[in-house]
C-alpha cells in the first residue's frame, strides 16, 4: 500500500514513511491510493477474533511494509487487559431507544484517543528503532489529544513531545493530566488563544520544510494516518458485535470536532463494511453540521467559535475534512487543491449547486445534526435517570443528534468520548452527581504542575523546540 497527498505534490510513501510525518510537503495530508476491500467472508472470520487480532488483520492492510510478525508483536502488546482494563478493549453497552453505547474510555487517560495513540506510541518508537532517528512530536489539543499522546509517549526512546493546548480552555482534570507529567520528555505549552490557534501553529511549522527536516518534526494529531488506520479497527469490532448478522446494517453516531473519528467510520464504510449512516454530531461550534446539511463548508475565526461544555470540540477547522472532501470529489487532487485554494481566498467554499453534494449522504452515508450546553445536559440527566450510569457531555451531543437518525432494525452505536469524570462540573450540573474519579486519578487536580505559557507565536514554539532538542 502506497500512499499520497491529497493535494497531489507527495510521489508515493509507504506507511512507515508517513507514520512520523505531518502534512504532506505541499500542505496536504496521506491519504492511501486505494481502499483494501474486505468481503462479508472475511468479516464473519473475524467475528470471534480479540481485538489484538482484529486490529492486525485491518492494519496488515495499510501497514503493508512493516513484516507481518513484526505488526503482530506491536497490536499484542497495545491491546492488553492490562492497558485497558478488561479483555473486551471496548465493550458495547445497551442504552435505550435503539441506541448502544461504544465504550472507548477504557485506557490510562480515560479517553477514546488512547485507542490510537497506545498503538502509535509503539509504532514510532519500533520505526524509530528500525531507522536509528529521533523525533520532535509537535501536537496541538483542544483537551484529550494531549494527554493520550503524553501518556503513550513518555519515557519513549528518542521522542520527545511538544503538546500546544489552549491556555484555560480544558477542563481542570484534562489540564491536570498533561500537566501534571513530569517526565523529561514531555513539554506542556499553553497558548493564549484557541485550539485553532494552536492547531494553526503546529501547521505553520510543517510547512516550514527546512525546519521540519532539521529538526525531525512529527505528529500525533489526527492528521497522522497511523492515528487514523488504527482508529478504523473499532468500528470493525463494534459493527460485529452489534449487527443481528453478518452484512446487516449497523449506523453510528459520532461527536466530531477535527473529523478524525467519524473519517475513520468513512474508511471502514468505503473498505466494504455495512454503515448504514455516519451521524456527525456537533456542539455549537457546527461548522461540520452546516457543511452536511447545506453544501457551504466556511470554518469560522477564532472570534466566532464558542467556548462550551464539550471542550474538545470547540474547533472550527476540521482537519480531516480534507480527506473526506478528496473522496467526494473523486479522489482528485486537483479538484481539491481548487476548492483549498478557494477556502483560503474566500474564507468558504459552497458544492451546494453540484451534483457530488447530493452523494454526501446517498453515496457516502453522512448525516448530521448539532447539541447545545440545555440539549447536553437534558440528554446527560435522562440517560443517568434511565440507566444509572453517567456519560460525558460529547457522548451526550452524539446521543442527543442520534436520535433522529435511528431506524427501526438498525442498530445505532454511539462513541464514547471520555469518561464522565473528566467533565464534572457539567455532569454535576446536569445531575447533582459528582463522578467517581478512578483510584489512579485520585487527587491529581493537586499535583504540581509543569506547563510553558506562550502566545500563539510559531517563532516562540521553534525557538522552545530548537533550545530543548539534540538535533
Amino acid at each position: 500500500m502506497k500512499y499520497l497527498s491529497s493535494r497531489g505534490g507527495m510521489s508515493p510513501q509507504g506507511f512507515s514513511e508517513i507514520l512520523l510525518e505531518g502534512l504532506a510537503p505541499d500542505g496536504g495530508l496521506a491519504v492511501p491510493e486505494h481502499y483494501p476491500q474486505v468481503s462479508h467472508a472475511q468479516l464473519q472470520a473475524w467475528k470471534n477474533l480479540s481485538y489484538a487480532e482484529l486490529a492486525f488483520e485491518v492494519l496488515r492492510n495499510f501497514a503493508t511494509d512493516i513484516p507481518e510478525a513484526d505488526l503482530k508483536a506491536l497490536t499484542s502488546k497495545t491491546y492488553t487487559k492490562a492497558v485497558y482494563g478488561t479483555d473486551e478493549i471496548t465493550p458495547l453497552r445497551p442504552l435505550f431507544d435503539g441506541m448502544q453505547v461504544l465504550e472507548l474510555s477504557n485506557g490510562p487517560t480515560l479517553a477514546f484517543k488512547d485507542m490510537a495513540m497506545q498503538l502509535l506510541g509503539n509504532l514510532f518508537e519500533y520505526q524509530l528503532a528500525r531507522v536509528g532517528q529521533e523525533l520532535n512530536i509537535l501536537g496541538a489539543t483542544s483537551g484529550d489529544t494531549g494527554s493520550a499522546a503524553e501518556y503513550a509517549m513518555r519515557g519513549k526512546k528518542g521522542v520527545r513531545v511538544f503538546m500546544l493546548s489552549p491556555a484555560g480552555k480544558m477542563s481542570a482534570f484534562q489540564r491536570a493530566q498533561m500537566y501534571s507529567l513530569q517526565d523529561p520528555n514531555i513539554f506542556n505549552v499553553a497558548v493564549e488563544g484557541l485550539f485553532d490557534d494552536c492547531q494553526d501553529m503546529v501547521k505553520a511549522v510543517s510547512e516550514d520544510l527546512e525546519f521540519k527536516s532539521r529538526y525531525k518534526i512529527g505528529t500525533v494529531n489526527s492528521i497522522n494516518w497511523g492515528r487514523i488506520s488504527a482508529q478504523v479497527v473499532y468500528y470493525f469490532k463494534s459493527y460485529l458485535k452489534a449487527a443481528p448478522a453478518v452484512g446487516d446494517p449497523v449506523s453510528f453516531a459520532v461527536p466530531s470536532g477535527n473529523f478524525g473519528n467519524v473519517l475513520a467510520g468513512h474508511i471502514a464504510r468505503q473498505m466494504g463494511l455495512p454503515i448504514r449512516r455516519l451521524v456527525v454530531a456537533t456542539n455549537e461550534n457546527n461548522v461540520l453540521d452546516e457543511f452536511f446539511r447545506t453544501g457551504v463548508y466556511r470554518p469560522r475565526a477564532s472570534a466566532e467559535t464558542y467556548i462550551t461544555s464539550s471542550p474538545s470540540m470547540d474547533i472550527s477547522k476540521a482537519s480531516n475534512f480534507e480527506r473526506f472532501v478528496y473522496d467526494l470529489v473523486g479522489r482528485d487532487p486537483q479538484a481539491l487543491k481548487a476548492l483549498w485554494d478557494t477556502l483560503k481566498r474566500d474564507g468558504q467554499f459552497d458544492l451546494s449547486g453540484e451534483a457530488r453534494f447530493a452523494e454526501v449522504e446517498s453515496r457516502y452515508g453522512f448525516v448530521s445534526g448539532s447539541s447545545s450546553h440545555a440539549n447536553r445536559l437534558e440528554t446527560i440527566r435522562e440517560v443517568y435517570e434511565r440507566t444509572g450510569t453517567l456519560i460525558d457531555t460529547h457522548t451526550a451531543d452524539a446521543v442527543k443528534v442520534a436520535r433522529q437518525y435511528v431506524e427501526p432494525g438498525v442498530p445505532m452505536v454511539v462513541l464514547e468520548t471520555a469518561l464522565a469524570v473528566k467533565f464534572a462540573e457539567t455532569i454535576e450540573e446536569a445531575t447533582g452527581q459528582i463522578p467517581p474519579v478512578p483510584a489512579a486519578y485520585a487527587g491529581i487536580e493537586k499535583l504540581p504542575q509543569r506547563v510553558v505559557g506562550m502566545k500563539a507565536s510559531v517563532a516562540e514554539i521553534k525557538q522552545l523546540i530548537v533550545q530543548n532538542t539534540g538535533l
